[in-house]
């Protein structure tokens, strides 16, 4: 076969200096020795030059998903890193998972790849019907449930894959397809020679922002895809700061899995489908609801009696009544007009009830002085956190609640028979944040006379023990309504503890609102 090649790079290849395309990867042309007739081009990963292309088994007479590794058979380098990625395709052919397509076969040079095809690896994977990641996207992002429901068989193939020491490779979302049952596929397998495990838990981090967002937060994206934006330190800034409707859950989720191994991240893929299974059970509890109907039925007609009165006496009285009603509009105005001037007035997030201070540590000794309040923060997310090996969280399906903005809703510890510390040191509210963040105030409204809670710095969302945290403030027993707990100087943190030392009357304790501000 002669063959000619092309004298342009596509965008993603040009970043990864890769060779210019075969000549004869267009629809119609044919690889393997002739078996493959390629029919559509669904992409290209630039980063291992390989193309994704739709074909036609000549043979089999079936459609196939082909990842073409494109590359100089003289290049040594390449064909290494190519063996590798085609030995680790063939171990993952005795892996069956729905999020992943079935490996048919893998070609190397002298094994199904003719000379002259400047190809140096086919990895032949079933076809997966239904809709690429990218083309679902494109539009608009998706809501959080269906985002969640869509993600997680890609998790679960990872995981699987992930007990048996593979690699699975989904770090590019070109590779992923969505399947007709409306599941995200592994379609275009193919793992890099470098490829990870942590890589597959960070990729799905990838995917999960992009379900989100529409925008692709790793290195390499596609061509017509948004990249993530980033902070000044150059972190990837939190999805619900793009889009606030995104919920703190799966928000902090995706940051804690790009993280990698930094602290309080996901290091595995077990960890993110803990995270997605406690969403989709709140979705569906919270869906259990039923709306309240009118049973009041109305066919639209008009039912009347007599002609309207022409009354004088009638509309006067009328007349005074729709004064008073204005009046007493105008009251209830000049009330909430009120209540708004004292909510922005305050520093913190204002909750109800008189205000307590509590001082910083050392605050009054002659330390060195508690940090200024500057500006309310809001958390990525929040978590009922029990101490290891005591007992199960206390209605971890409502920690949110307790950072809501809603007054009517609360989180309550589980009623206890003994105060603290005879069954259990304490309970409390682990709260994440995008990045780390100097405190001066944390705000809690509660109606709980005389808890008492620590403020406390934490490496992570789950630390071991408290001896891994740090104490910047505490309060004195609280009284009914709000408690402002100053905090000592610390370094900044992206995790800090609400730990609640002593239970209130009843030993219960509830807290109604928790506000969070940031050192100036």
């Amino acid at each position: 076969m002669t063959t000619r090649r092309t004298e342009y790079l596509t965008g993603g290849e040009a970043a990864a200096g890769a060779r210019p395309d075969p000549g004869f990867l267009v629809p119609g042309g044919v690889v393997g020795d002739g078996r493959y007739r390629l029919t559509a081009q669904f992409g290209v990963d630039g980063r291992t030059n390989a193309h994704l292309w739709r074909a036609q088994d000549g043979q089999l007479r079936r459609d196939v998903a082909l990842t073409l590794l494109v590359g100089d058979p003289g290049d040594a380098q390449a064909c290494a890193a190519a063996r590798r990625t085609l030995e680790r395709a063939a171990h993952a052919a005795a892996l069956t998972h729905p999020g992943k397509a079935r490996v048919l076969d893998v070609l190397g040079q002298g094994s199904g790849i003719g000379a002259g095809e400047g190809l140096i690896g086919i990895i032949v994977a079933d076809w997966t019907p239904g809709t690429d990641l990218v083309d679902l996207v494109a539009e608009r992002p998706l809501p959080a449930e269906v985002a969640a429901r869509l993600l997680g068989p890609l998790a679960s193939a990872s995981e699987l894959a992930h007990h048996t020491g593979l690699v699975l490779g989904v770090d590019h979302p070109q590779r992923i397809r969505v399947t007709t049952d409306g599941a995200l596929r592994l379609s275009f397998p193919g793992p890099s020679a470098e490829a990870t495990l942590q890589d597959d838990v960070r990729g799905l981090g990838a995917v999960l922002y992009l379900l989100l967002t529409n925008r692709w937060p790793l290195p390499g994206g596609p061509a017509g895809v948004l990249s993530a934006p980033v902070n000044p330190d150059g972190s990837v800034v939190a999805p619900r700061a793009l889009f606030p409707h995104i919920p703190h859950e799966l928000s902090a989720a995706a940051l804690r899995c790009l993280s990698g191994d930094a602290m309080g991240g996901i290091q595995t893929s077990a960890g993110l489908i803990r995270v997605l299974d406690r969403f989709k059970a709140f979705e569906e509890e919270t869906q259990q609801f039923q709306a309240i109907t009118d049973d009041y039925d109305d066919d639209g007609t008009v039912w009347t009696t007599r002609r309207p009165s022409n009354d004088r006496a009638q509309r006067r009285k009328l007349a005074i009544g729709v004064t008073a009603l204005a009046v007493a509009t105008v009251g209830v105005l000049a009330w909430v007009g009120m209540q708004l001037i004292s909510f922005f007035g305050d520093t913190a997030p204002g909750v109800g009830g008189p205000t307590v201070v509590a001082t910083a540590p050392g605050g009054g000794s002659g330390g060195p002085p508690p940090p200024q309040a500057g500006d309310p923060i809001q958390s990525a997310g929040v978590r009922v956190f029990n101490l290891p090996g005591k007992g199960t969280p206390d209605n971890a399906k409502r920690a949110n609640r307790a950072v809501d903005g809603d007054q009517k809703t609360a989180w309550k510890t589980d009623i206890y028979k003994e105060q603290f510390p005879s069954l259990k040191p304490g309970v409390g509210i682990m709260a994440s944040f995008a990045e780390p963040v100097m405190f001066a105030e944390v705000v809690v409204d509660s109606p709980s006379d005389g808890t008492v809670i620590e403020i406390r710095t934490a490496p992570s969302d789950r630390p071991g023990s408290l001896d891994e945290t740090k104490v910047i403030g505490k309060s004195e027993p609280l009284k009914a309504g709000q408690t402002k707990i100053q905090l000592a100087k610390s370094e900044p943190t992206q995790h800090l503890l609400i730990w609640i030392t002593t239970l209130g009357e009843g030993n219960v304790s509830e807290l109604t609102e928790i506000a969070f501000v940031r050192a100036r």
